[in-house]
Formats: structure tokens, sequence, C-alpha cells
């Protein structure tokens, strides 16, 4: 199943791209968003598209090298987290629209890399870049009882998260759980089922969220968005959890109060009934998004 980017024309409308313009793509993915931004801006401006997975930078160059090859291109296998070095190394001072879209992609389901629960066969991966830190597999076999508990509640909010901490440090004591279906046996025997939400969903999410460092990556970005926008630049973020709204909604509202920044909307954008019913993935999505009023100086870094 092909990614569809989430709230497009909402995104685009907020983002309000010009041509001439500087725009960082932080999570660019398949190009979705990137490509309906480039069409507002005829093809005429700068942007640099950044993705930790190797793969889908490589596809989305492919197809957008092709699409508006008039445009000033940058394209760089790196973290979101790192967007202000990012832009130092490449000699940009700032940006004037910034976007991110914290889903994972449908691509990474059919990656083999174990983010679905539904793949019992698949390893316990679930690292964007497979080249960088550890796998899921190694923090579930290699973290304390207390550090898991504290990964499926602080990440996932899952109200048994001990009670399944305390089942995997017994499994793996008879054997390491590598694969997705073990993981899920665990975890199946140790949250009642409620509802129709697969118990093992929360355990994923959280994860996911520990193995990337999603929430760590998040805060680094936010802290430094007044010294990547440019006066009268526009951010866009788009989150699919609590957790990653409530942090972009707080961040938001700080550099409002501070006189830093404009809300674009007073309330989070989400999708209409006939997106979710066209893209189910889309309906926990939120879109949020400020127009800066004035960009940072900093004497210790090259974005002034």
């Amino acid at each position: 199943m092909p990614h569809v980017p989430v709230l497009l024309k909402e995104t685009v409308e907020a983002l309000d791209p010009k041509e001439g313009e500087t725009l960082v793509d932080g999570t660019v993915g398949s190009g979705g968003h990137l490509s309906a931004l480039l069409q507002k801006m005829n093809g005429r401006g700068r942007f640099v598209a950044v993705d930790l997975d190797e793969k889908h930078l490589y596809e989305s160059k492919e197809k957008i090298e092709k699409e508006y090859p008039q445009a000033k291109q940058f394209w760089v296998k790196g973290n979101y987290g790192e967007t202000l070095p990012i832009l130092s190394s490449l000699g940009i001072s700032a940006a004037d629209m910034l976007l991110l879209d914290l889903g994972f992609s449908s691509e990474h389901l059919a990656s083999g890399r174990g983010f679905s629960f539904l793949k019992p066969q698949e390893d316990l991966d679930m690292r964007y870049d497979v080249s960088l830190g550890a796998s899921a597999s190694d923090i579930i076999n290699g973290s304390t009882e207390e550090e898991l508990a504290d990964i499926f509640w602080r990440y996932g909010e899952e109200r048994f998260s001990k009670r399944v901490a305390k089942e995997i440090v017994r499994e793996r004591k008879e054997k390491k759980i590598e694969l997705v279906g073990e993981l899920l046996e665990v975890v199946k025997r140790s949250i009642p089922l409620r509802g129709r939400i697969n118990p093992a969903t929360r355990i994923f999410q959280a994860l996911r969220i520990a193995v990337n460092d999603e929430l760590g990556n998040l805060a680094r970005l936010l802290s430094d968005i007044p010294a990547i926008v440019n006066t009268d630049g526009r951010v866009a973020i788009i989150s699919f959890h609590s957790l990653e709204d409530r942090m972009v909604k707080t961040a938001f509202r700080n550099l409002s109060k501070e006189g830093k920044a404009e809300l674009i909307f007073k309330k989070p954008v989400t999708p209409t009934f006939g997106e979710i019913k066209q893209n189910p993935r889309s309906r926990s999505a939120k879109l949020r998004a400020i127009r800066m009023k004035l960009k940072a100086e900093y004497k210790d870094n090259d974005l002034k």
C-alpha cells in the first residue's frame, strides 16, 4: 500500500510556499508533501530534504529530481533533530518553511524490520537507520525489568507496563526474544483484551519511540526553531500521538507567549471524515503551525 501524505492540502496552506523560498522537509519519506509544496513554488526555490531511511531518501530523490530539476536541492541522510547543524554545514543561514511529518510511513510497515505486530516472523529491529543504535530486540533482551516498564509507560502510556516487563524478563530467561511473534505472545499473556485495539499497540509504539529516540529528536528540533526559521517563516508539524502533540503544542504556545511566533491555527487541524475514510491511518493525525515573528541570533553558531 503506497504511503499517502496526510493533511496535504492543509499543510500546503499553512506553509504558504512562494517562489524563491527555502524549504526544509525534515522527514521527507516518500516525498508527497515536498512535491506538493514545490508545485506551489513552481519548482523555483531551494529545499533541504532530510530522512534517516536511506531507501526513502534515494527513491524520493529520484522522483523529485525529475519533477523539479530547476530547484536547488540538498538531500541529506540524517536526523531532523540535527536540522540546525545540517543547515550550517550546507551554508544555509535559515529556512522560510520547516515541515515535519512525525508518522512512520506505510513503507516502514513493509520494510521487514518489525514495525508491525501483524508480521510475527519479522525480526524485532524497528530502526529507521539500521546502522545506528540498539534494535528493539537489543532493548527487550538487554534492559532491566524497571527500564522496560519505564519505556512502556513513558512512551506508550501502557497501564500494564510493569506486568509486561516482568513477563518479558521471565520469558527471556528461557530464550532470547528476537521475533515480532515472540514478543506478541508475551504481550498477549500480560495485557487483557480490551475493545478493538490490539493489546500490543502501545507496546510496539513505545519500543519504536525508544529505539529511534523520537521524543528526544523532537525536543531538540523544537528548541532550535527560532534559529532555524527566518522572520515571517512558517513551521508545520504533523503528529500522531498525544506525547508528540503535547510537546509541539507546548513549544508553539511558549513561542507565541514570548512574542517570537504567532499561531496559524488556534486549535490543531485534524483530517476530515472523507480523508479518514480514504486513508484510515490518518485518523490520529494533528497539524499545528506557527509563523515566526523574529529569528534568533546566536553568537555561538553559524546560523546568524
